[in-house]
């Protein structure tokens, strides 16, 4: 069986999402938490050294698909030409317990209704079919994302299927291998205490500025929206907001 997957470069995503929004309108899926390709975003650091982290994925296609054994409905397969995790949507209950074994999060859901039917990257077999690449791949602008067959990825990009907070590649082996960002270095020596005084000096924002260095440096859990990489989430609420979008 031949096995196709993506590559990812997070030094070159910034996150606009054209690759999410490009699947949506290829596959005609309406605006709201059904993405098969997802966009997440969160916060990290504390001034100076703040970033967002980013992280585009669809689906895995994994060696050891683990949603394939969870379905008591033999609804999901791994087809033979591509390598493709599919569903079978006719046979697809909306038990869930696909999602519930992906680590990943790669089920996706119209709705938090029980009895939903699940839906999923395809890898864009219709696409491949007729010689094209998947759509996340052709539309993104910074040219992030890559695809092909995976032994020519690792050979070209290396073996890294592992970013930030992701699972264990070793669950379920995922034919994805990425490029992380390298980490944020300060390169040019820098006084955050000095800095906060400069500016308290420079404008009128005592309001905000009121404390010592500390307060505007180091900050707790409930400042930031998303501190960390969350893949897996339960409701429609939750995937929208991990996401980093309210319309879609």
């Amino acid at each position: 069986m031949a096995q196709y997957g993506f590559f990812f470069d997070q030094g070159r995503c910034y996150g606009c999402k054209a690759c999410s929004v490009a699947c949506k309108d290829w596959y005609d899926i309406a605006p709201g938490p059904e993405k098969w390709m997802s966009v997440y975003m969160w916060e990290k650091n504390a001034f100076p050294l703040t970033s967002i982290g980013i992280l585009a994925f669809s689906c895995g296609h994994c060696d050891n698909p683990v949603c394939v054994g969870a379905c008591e409905h033999d609804a999901i397969f791994k087809e033979e030409k591509y390598g493709a995790v599919l569903v079978d949507q006719d046979k697809c209950q909306g038990d869930r317990n696909c999602f519930q074994a992906c680590p990943y999060g790669a089920p996706k859901f119209a709705s938090d209704e029980p009895g939903t039917k699940m839906s999923k990257c395809t890898l864009c077999i219709d696409r491949l079919e007729k010689g094209q690449l998947p759509l996340c791949v052709a539309s993104c602008p910074m040219r992030a994302l890559d695809f092909g067959p995976i032994d020519e990825l690792v050979d070209k990009y290396g073996d890294v299927r592992q970013i930030e907070t992701m699972p264990d590649p070793e669950l379920t082996m995922p034919n994805w291998v990425a490029k992380a960002n390298p980490p944020k270095e300060q390169l040019v020596p820098y006084d955050a205490e000095k800095a906060v005084q400069l500016t308290k000096r420079r404008t009128a924002t005592d309001d905000v500025y009121a404390g010592d260095c500390v307060s505007v440096t180091e900050f707790g859990a409930d400042v930031m929206c998303i501190r960390e990489l969350r893949m897996k989430n339960a409701t429609v609420a939750e995937v929208m907001a991990a996401t980093s979008s309210d319309q879609g």
